[in-house]
């Protein structure tokens, strides 16, 4: 009580002369003296908040002197104001104070000088502490470790601090890794409740220490498992120090192990929770906090974290692949947390190429997999969004390439992420964000622009067009209308834009402008015609009179201004079909539209059929294919030979065609108007064409096989048997019409019929359009020959090995082939014209269940009188398969997006299928997943054709009762079939969830038609079942390509199975190799080949070799025991084991067993010290037998010495010899003392394969060939390593001896010398002599 009465007189004494200085300081100034001023500067709000935060103010030229950390000073003075009952009032009056406070010079230039630590007691233990530091002598180290440890214990937590921090400036070096053990004691051992808080306040201290100490890298690791027991309790504020000193503490061999730990118990979910879920700290630092909210806090600590993170990742290339391995190794979505997308983040925003690319890659995993989902990355954007501010370079490039990706799995994040980066973040991001979709939208990509509209009606409006296609012109017309015309009526200044824009693109001379204007306008009629609730001033319908009338205006003026261009009338035509299809209009606006249709329709196109055709044509007139026989007199016809006459004046007329300016009836718009008339009918009918049913079988004047594609897309779901039957026999016209055409289009660039793109100029190549000349075939094929034996470093391999078959051909069979020509008309692939033919709908898929009629059963007059069952023929069946792969090859194969080549037009993926387009993948697959039984029988019939036909032959093909046409016509459909279910099932979108259901469905189709099951399957049943069906087929396929189709599906049916994936690949390997063991030979006997059938070839051998259990035992099998049967057989005869496999196809097998040997020889496992002996044993066993396969494969060359085999052979040998430095080496040198014999055994038959590929650079020097030597170089560079590697390896073993260096000679490949003699090869000897 006396010292504190003491102590407190002492402060009124010095408070007395510090009042006494300050007068007698104002005095000698010269100043007037403010008394009111200085007696209210003692208790000011400025002087008393200051001195109860930690600061004395002092008077003359000392300094103001502080008791705190400066830290602890900001804080507490923090809290003094927000606690305060005037607050925020407070702020001001202490601002006004220190202002009042400062006007004296003096005090000024105190308040400016740095504060300067109190003469307090603890300031002394402070000086005393820092006595210890550096001294130069200390007699007894232990003891004062001993004693400092002891006031550690008992001191007060300010001064733990400060000696717990001067433990590595007062120690010496002996000491370190004792002290480092009492530390980590202090840190692991459990304490009570009490006492949690004060170790909390001492792991940063500790760990400051502990960073400063020289430790063993043993102590070390239990040091960092002490500190990481401790992150779950450590405070908030503490935890980036704790963080960086576990990645600080990582060695490149435990860092995988760590980080890992460090990620599981790292939840940064828990920092942007509320203060109470952290109450155990907050109540801890209730006196010292601030008065800053608790999330804004911990945003900081986040931050910190992940700047922690972010430079471990940088300077140590092992913590970010750690990190990598990390998140890859998370197999389940629950598992990831935030950290794990802030990390990607992090990892992308490095300057190192590996971290980016990792980052890029595992997100696309994990997306594509559903392990990491949209509610996560919500949940990050949502608490961490001012973290991930600094991190939104990082979020663009990532968005950009999930929205760029051809995975259709991956495009929905990738917009999600955009999403909320535009609404997470500030104005900048978000005009980032908007130029960023902008960008998308204009890149010509279909489904990226798609999706970047999507997102942009959300986010923004574009206001430029040029670079968009029409289907993306659609969508945004569309987005446009409804904001202009929506229920609300919002958008009247939208309304006038579009009115001016559209009207002036339709005036637009340029057809580019006036396409626009076109489908802007139909979109617009859209939503101003859409039916709606009847309001008041309405008359029959739903719109107001206004409306109706606005409607109509617009109709008529896109028609006034496309009448005098058929493509912009046929365009017009196609737009409202589609909108009819797409769109339900007002029934008086749709009553409108269907009577002008149905009047300009008769009008144009339709003429009553007389006996006698008036008029002058270039070639007769006739009626063709009218199926209404008994309405010959009195019925109607399509006029398309008058139109086409009339066209034809109007083109050579240019003066006439100048001068026209009235409506202009072209047979171009017959098929769109055609479209848009039944399209009017069913919607107004509810589906019934009986008012149109007469064109069903009208006949043609002339024909045009468009025309009755349309009539087929009109009529293809109707449910009358007569109607069936006479859309059968369109479809048989159409399949007569391409086969004339295939004679005709030879040197032809047909008219257009696709309107909605640009003109199809520049889209068939001149091979198509230009007829082959005749007489110059033969020695062409000599020029190209003769350029190819003088350089043959542009050469392809498969083409070579074409070229060696044919030059086997006799030249009396050239003569023979040679008359032939003469009388035989150039035949074109239709395959290049699609563009030009105009677009089945996909309801015409249907006609696919009317079955299939065989040959058998037609009578002698070829007519069917069975008119219960309307069958399809074999050429019908191929036309309806080859459409309807092609549509589902758009709709559900998901296209890479690649750029155009350089100075070649891009030609669009989407032309051709704008009708398509209006569908979803969904609506196709649901499709397809309906047709399955149909699809299903046709390939039972398929089936069930050819084993019948082999039964009758006994297995000969080329026998003479043999219809050619109709066997291949079978053939294609049994690939196509095939192709369609195989794409059906490769949708990417069934791995989507909620698009399981429709796979279940499909997988129950083809299961069921192995044996029908009452209860319900699981999906691995369901695939399983389906595998089997499926594999029934195999006896009967009829051709390589479909062989290779079968297996193909098989494999994608595998992919469903589950846990059976050992069994599929058992299967699928047994498949393959059947039909690589099998002679396939074509229709007319002989044996198939050519280009084509070597891809096919060797995708099926890939396949093989992929999923057989033993590569190397395989390769062995074909290299070792397949190979020599050809050698030994004649020229033209094949292997036996292996029929597939012949001169001709030798490059094929010999470049898939390089690949595959390779392949294998780089998963070989690596090696480590620590393996087992009998790991060991194995491994090595598995690189004798690699080595033995790669010296098989390399002896090759001797015999088959052609160009392209070496260079397969220089190409892979490499690779397998830099696989075998890497991953080969290491395993010799921890074998080596145990496995002497073995080792030196694999390198001497190693040493005859390097031998033999130095003998090939020698060749290939003498050849100057620039195809071979490019990969001599490389070679030779990876032949000198093994030299020196082997050499390192002995030593290693302590056999320097048993190694020698000399000079191999240059050989070429017949073991003669060469003339370079000066450039040689050091070769590797190993002696069998011991240790």
């Amino acid at each position: 009580m006396m010292r504190k009465k003491k102590r407190s007189s002492t402060t009124l004494d010095e408070d007395s002369t510090l009042d006494s200085l300050k007068s007698k300081k104002s005095r000698i100034s010269g100043k007037a003296s403010k008394t009111p001023v200085q007696s209210s500067n003692k208790d000011s709000v400025f002087v008393q908040f200051l001195k109860e935060s930690g600061v004395s103010l002092t008077s003359g030229s000392t300094a103001n002197e502080i008791a705190v950390d400066q830290v602890i000073f900001q804080k507490r003075l923090q809290q003094h104001l927000r606690k305060n009952p005037r607050f925020p009032d407070i702020i001001q009056e202490f601002i006004s104070s220190f202002e009042v406070y400062i006007e004296e010079p003096e005090r000024f230039r105190n308040c400016l000088l740095p504060c300067v630590p109190s003469s307090t007691s603890q300031h002394n233990n402070k000086l005393i502490i820092n006595q210890l530091k550096w001294l130069d002598r200390i007699v007894d180290g232990k003891d004062l470790s001993t004693k400092l440890l002891q006031m550690v214990s008992v001191a007060p937590v300010e001064i733990q601090r400060d000696i717990i921090t001067s433990l590595p400036e007062i120690l010496e070096d002996s000491q370190h890794g004792d002290m480092a053990k009492e530390l980590n004691l202090l840190l692991s051992t459990p304490l009570c409740s009490v006492l949690l808080q004060q170790k909390t306040q001492l792991t940063v201290p500790v760990l400051d220490a502990l960073s400063s100490l020289n430790l063993s890298s043993s102590l070390l690791s239990e040091v960092r498992e002490a500190v990481m027991g401790t992150l779950s309790a450590v405070q908030l504020e503490d935890l980036p120090v704790v963080v960086k000193f576990i990645l600080h503490s990582i060695s490149g061999s435990d860092a995988d192990a760590v980080v890992c730990d460090l990620r599981k118990k790292l939840e940064l979910e828990q920092c942007v929770l509320p203060a109470v879920l952290q109450a155990s700290q907050s109540r801890t630092k209730s006196k010292s906090s601030s008065g800053v909210p608790a999330c804004n806090s911990g945003q900081d600590s986040v931050a910190l974290i992940l700047d922690v993170i972010k430079s471990a990742i940088r300077f140590q290339k092992t913590i970010s692949e750690a990190w990598l391995k990390a998140i890859e190794k998370i197999d389940e979505s629950e598992d990831h947390k935030v950290v794990d997308l802030l990390v990607l983040f992090i990892l992308h925003s490095t300057n190192a190429n590996h971290s980016r690319r990792g980052a890029e890659r595992v997100l696309k995993v994990k997306v594509r997999m559903g392990l990491i989902q949209e509610n996560l990355l919500q949940k990050t954007f949502k608490g961490h969004a001012q973290v991930m501010r600094g991190h939104f370079p990082s979020i663009l490039a990532l968005a950009q390439g999930l929205l760029r990706s051809p995975d259709c799995c991956v495009v929905p994040f990738g917009g999600h992420m955009y999403k909320l980066a535009f609404t997470s973040f500030d104005s900048y991001c978000q005009q980032e964000v908007v130029g960023s979709l902008v960008t998308h939208a204009c890149s010509g990509v279909s489904g990226e622009v798609d999706v970047a509209l999507e997102l942009l009606c959300e986010l923004g409006i574009l206001d430029y067009m040029d670079n968009l296609t029409s289907q993306q012109i659609r969508r945004l017309f569309h987005l446009l209308s409804r904001l202009a015309f929506g229920q609300e009526q919002h958008g009247g200044h939208v309304q006038d834009d579009m009115h001016i824009v559209i009207r002036k693109q339709l005036s637009s001379t340029v057809p580019k402008y006036k396409r626009i204007g076109i489908i802007g306008a139909v979109m617009m009629v859209g939503s101003m015609g859409a039916s709606g609730n009847k309001p008041t001033g309405s008359q029959d319908g739903t719109l107001t009179k206004e409306t109706n009338r606005q409607v109509m205006a617009l109709l008529e003026l896109v028609r006034s201004c496309s009448e005098t261009s058929p493509e912009a009338a046929a365009l017009y035509y196609d737009e409202m079909a589609n909108l009819l299809q797409t769109c339900k209009l007002d029934p008086v606006v749709q009553a409108w539209i269907g009577k002008s249709v149905l009047e300009d329709f008769q009008e144009d196109f339709v003429v009553d059929l007389g006996p006698n055709i008036s008029g002058t044509f270039v070639f007769s007139a006739s009626v063709l294919y009218n199926l209404d026989e008994d309405e010959s007199q009195g019925g109607i016809a399509i006029n398309l030979l008058p139109l086409m006459a009339q066209e034809k004046q109007l083109k050579t007329d240019s003066q006439a065609a100048a001068a026209k300016t009235d409506r202009r009836v072209s047979p171009l718009c017959l098929s769109p108007f055609f479209r848009l008339l039944r399209l009017c009918e069913e919607v107004q009918h509810q589906g019934d064409l009986e008012e149109i049913d007469a064109l069903l079988g009208c006949p043609l004047v002339l024909t045009d096989m468009e025309v009755v594609e349309k009539v087929v897309n009109a009529f293809c779901k109707q449910n009358d048997p007569e109607m069936k039957m006479k859309v059968v026999t369109r479809i048989q016209n159409i399949t007569y019409l391409q086969n004339l055409l295939q004679t005709c289009l030879a040197g032809y660039l047909p008219p257009q019929a696709n309107f909605d793109g640009e003109n199809t100029d520049g889209m068939l190549s001149s091979s198509s359009i230009v007829p082959p000349k005749k007489g110059k075939k033969e020695s062409s094929g000599r020029k190209r020959k003769a350029s190819a034996s003088k350089n043959s470093s542009g050469d392809k391999s498969l083409e070579e090995a074409a070229e060696a078959e044919e030059s086997q051909q006799e030249p009396l069979e050239k003569d023979i082939e040679k008359e032939k020509e003469k009388d035989v008309k150039p035949v074109v692939s239709l395959s290049s014209y699609w563009p030009f033919f105009r677009e089945l709908d996909v309801d015409v898929l249907r006609v696919l269940q009317c079955g299939l009629l065989s040959r058998t059963l037609l009578d002698t007059e070829m007519h069917s009188r069975l008119r219960e069952e309307v069958q399809l023929g074999p050429a019908e069946l191929l036309f309806l398969l080859e459409d309807m792969w092609r549509k589902l090859d758009f709709s559900l194969a998901a296209a890479p997006a690649k750029k155009a080549p350089f100075l070649k037009s891009k030609i669009d993926r989407a032309l051709g299928f704008a009708h398509l387009q209006q569908k979803s993948a969904k609506d196709i697959a649901t499709c397809c997943t309906e047709l399955l039984p149909t699809l299903c029988t046709h390939l039972e019939n398929c089936h069930n054709h050819f084993q019948a036909l082999a039964s009758e032959n006994q297995g000969v093909v080329d026998v003479l009762n043999v219809d050619v046409k109709e066997q291949q016509l079978m053939s294609s459909a049994y690939q196509f079939l095939l192709q369609v279910l195989h794409t059906t099932f490769s949708w990417a979108g069934f791995s989507i969830s909620e698009h399981r259901a429709l796979l279940k469905r499909a997988l129950g189709v083809l299961a069921g038609r192995l044996k029908e099951e009452e209860t319900e399957l699981t999906l691995d049943q369901l695939s399983r079942h389906a595998f089997e069906y499926l594999q029934n087929f195999r006896s009967t396929v009829p051709c390589l390509s479909t062989a290779l189709c079968l297996t193909q599906l098989l494999i994608v049916l595998s992919q469903y199975g589950g846990t059976n994936h050992r069994s599929y690949r058992e299967q699928i390997a047994s498949l393959a190799k059947h039909f690589l063991s099998q002679e396939w030979v074509t229709v007319s006997g002989e044996k198939e080949r050519g280009n084509k059938y070597n891809e096919t070839l060797q995708a099926l051998l890939g396949i093989y070799l992929e999923h057989t259990d033993d590569v190397l035992k395989a390769v062995e099998e074909i290299a070792g025991e397949g190979v020599p049967e050809l050698i030994n057989a004649a020229k033209d005869a094949s292997s036996h084991s292996w029929p597939t496999l012949n001169r001709q196809t030798f490059l094929v097998y010999y470049k898939s067993m390089m690949a595959e040997l390779e392949r294998a020889a780089r998963k070989i496992p690596p090696s480590k010290p620590t393996d087992k002996q009998e790991v060991q044993s194995e491994k090595l066993l598995t690189w004798n037998l690699a080595v033995r396969d790669f010296h098989i494969l390399i002896n090759l060359v001797k015999i088959f010495d052609s160009r392209p085999v070496l260079t397969v052979c220089l190409k892979y040998g490499r690779l397998f010899l830099e696989s075998f430095l890497k991953l080969g080496m290491p395993l010799l040198d921890y074998s080596f003392k145990k496995h002497k014999e073995d080792v030196q055994g694999l390198l001497k038959t190693f040493q005859l394969s390097t031998r033999q590929l130095h003998h090939m650079c020698g060749h290939s020097k003498i050849r100057q060939d620039t195809g071979l030597t490019n990969h001599v170089p490389a070679l030779k560079k990876s032949l000198e390593q093994f030299v020196y590697r082997v050499k390192a390896m002995l030593t290693l073993n302590n056999c320097q001896g048993a190694f020698w260096l000399g000079n191999l000679k240059n050989r070429d490949l017949k073991d003669s010398d060469s003339d370079e003699r000066n450039n040689g090869q050091e070769e590797v000897e190993e002696s069998e002599e011991s240790d």
